[in-house]
């Protein structure tokens, strides 16, 4: 049973995904600092931290809102590695281990999402 939003896998996936995004881009150029480090930076924390907005909530609408800005800041995250892979700043092998990691937690936010709407009941 889910108690918190602690207890969810997608939002522990999530924790370590931005863990590890944290740790790359500390090796990025220092003038990507307020551009693609900063941004990406924002969008990865945006996806825990929507989750748990929303389960702080309490209501089902709200939840699946903030489910669904955690999805929109996941789909930013995709765009911004797939650039930083292009200019060179992730070499392919990281750049395989951040997809692969953040398809999985759309994958998982987009279930929840999905179970939340056919079941719509407060927490």
């Amino acid at each position: 049973m889910v108690k918190s939003h602690k207890d969810l896998l997608v939002w522990q996936k999530s924790i370590v995904f931005v863990k590890e995004l944290y740790t790359v881009t500390q090796s990025f150029p220092k003038e990507e600092l307020y551009g693609i480090t900063s941004q990406m930076r924002r969008a990865a924390v945006s996806i825990p931290s929507n989750i748990s907005e929303g389960y702080g909530r309490c209501h089902d609408r709200e939840l699946i809102h903030f489910l669904y800005i955690s999805l929109g800041s996941a789909a930013e995250i995709e765009t911004q590695l797939i650039v930083c892979k292009e200019i060179g700043l992730l070499p392919d092998d990281k750049y395989k281990f951040f997809m692969d990691s953040i398809s999985e937690i759309i994958r998982m936010l987009s279930a929840l999402v999905n179970k939340r709407v056919s079941t719509s009941s407060t927490c």
